[in-house]
């Protein structure tokens, strides 16, 4: 599936900083802080990210740890629906469900809590990038060991070389900008 025209992605992608090296030797990191400092910016983000989703509204956003939570929780908060957490391993106070995942630099271990959504319940899973797509894949067996049913997965950016959107292939994704490279 494609993504939708969004007629702020050029604003947006220019606002976007592209980092050398960081977090190590040869990665080109895409540093969304100038977004979260504009608030035009960061309001046409977010409904960008919304756009589609109101009717039928899902019953829960999903946010991924960390920096899918400052775009998943404004996401609930305009389409007055719930958000849920999935973080990294040892942060989630209560009884969770854990999945071990392969991200761009390593493995982590992702948790959820067990009572963060209902069976059959509607989700749309956030995050800031959409990279290998690992963590995606694990946030999505989290939800679907709960009984929920991942309607979408949306990112603010894609790095499309790295080919995340064909490991997640069986949902319907959606990015707001795209990098070839």
């Amino acid at each position: 599936m494609t993504s939708p025209v969004f007629a702020d992605a050029s604003k947006l992608k220019a606002a976007i900083r592209t980092v050398p090296d960081f977090p190590k030797p040869g990665i080109l990191y895409r540093d969304i802080t100038p977004v979260l400092s504009d608030p035009a910016l960061f309001s046409s983000a977010i409904d960008g990210l919304c756009s589609g989703l109101e009717h039928p509204c899902p019953d829960m956003i999903v946010g991924i740890e960390s920096r899918g939570f400052l775009f998943a929780a404004a996401m609930a908060y305009k389409l007055k629906t719930g958000f849920a957490p999935v973080r990294k391993n040892g942060k989630l106070p209560f009884d969770k469900l854990q999945v071990r995942c392969e991200l761009e630099y390593g493995e982590a271990v992702l948790e959820i809590h067990r009572d963060a959504l209902s069976r059959g319940a509607a989700v749309v899973i956030v995050d800031d990038c959409l990279a290998t797509g690992g963590t995606a894949e694990a946030a999505a067996s989290l939800v679907e060991d709960l009984g929920g049913r991942v309607e979408k997965m949306i990112f603010l950016m894609e790095l499309e070389a790295l080919k995340g959107r064909q490991r997640l292939q069986r949902y319907e994704v959606a990015s707001l900008i795209r990098y070839g490279v």
